[in-house]
């Protein structure tokens, strides 16, 4: 039987969480989440963006994944999937993925929240886009071109070269996406097709297809939990849920070699 919860949370009192967590100002971070499993915060969602905000201070960045899977080729859709006849219609009348304006889809109320903050960057990949908030946020979602998805010249690898860390609120490493950037170091990772509506310079839309590195989640709940056996993660609580801050660059290093034994 789960406790209840004895007060509301606050905005101080998460940013005490995050605080006691190892979080910093200063400090880069990306963020993964489930704000429901915070428990009850006075403000909501809000109030989680702004004790983060508060605790990384004018000097810190956060960072987001505001991804659109629904901006992807019809023809690779399982959940639910669409009549191929569908594909070309759907391919065809795409409205273009637009950085202010295209919302996130399925990455949870948090990544939507930061996205529409004032003065939040967006990186321009049509699937796998990330928003920031703060010092870095221009030079870490600038240049995201679609074959660089979780390479080296995504958010992700700006990340990296800043020293930043990983922080998961309430959600595994299944959703650790700076795992990806461990897959595309891979000396020859698989690659694969993709395709998304994209606007063009006259602002009409487009089919666009690249080639690009694969990803998937297979292995990421097991190279979190080989990461987290050296040491290197904090796990404490943020509100009513478990939480893991890690240094993202430790942590895409020891990816990138877990992958390169197993492959």
């Amino acid at each position: 039987m789960s406790v209840p919860q004895l007060a509301p949370h606050t905005v101080a009192t998460v940013a005490a969480d995050l605080r006691a967590l190892g979080l910093t100002g200063g400090d880069t971070v990306i963020v993964h989440s489930s704000v429901r499993s915070i428990g009850f915060v006075a403000g909501d969602v809000q109030a989680v963006v702004r004790a983060l905000l508060d605790v990384l201070g004018p000097a810190g960045t956060l960072v987001v994944p505001t991804h659109t899977p629904g901006n992807t080729d019809p023809a690779d859709w399982v959940n639910p999937p669409v009549p191929a006849d569908w594909w070309p219609v759907i391919r065809a009348n795409g409205p273009g993925f637009d950085p202010l304006r295209t919302p996130s889809h399925r990455m949870g109320i948090l990544p939507e929240t930061v996205r529409t903050w004032p003065g939040a960057r967006r990186s321009d990949h049509p699937q796998v886009s990330f928003a920031a908030l703060g010092a870095e946020a221009a030079e870490i979602v600038a240049d995201h071109a679609p074959a660089e998805a979780f390479g080296d010249g995504s958010p992700l690898g700006a990340i990296y070269r800043l020293g930043g860390k990983v922080l998961l609120i309430g959600c595994g490493h299944r959703r650790n996406t700076s795992l990806h950037l461990a897959e595309a170091r891979q000396e020859q990772p698989p690659m694969t097709d993709y395709g998304s509506a994209v606007l063009g310079p006259d602002g009409a839309a487009r089919w666009l297809t690249w080639t690009a590195p694969d990803h998937d989640v297979v292995h990421f709940e097991e190279i979190g939990a080989a990461f987290e056996a050296t040491g290197a993660v904090t796990i404490g609580t943020v509100g009513e849920a478990t939480a893991r801050l890690m240094p993202q660059r430790e942590l895409v290093d020891f990816a990138t070699g877990w992958l390169a034994r197993v492959s």
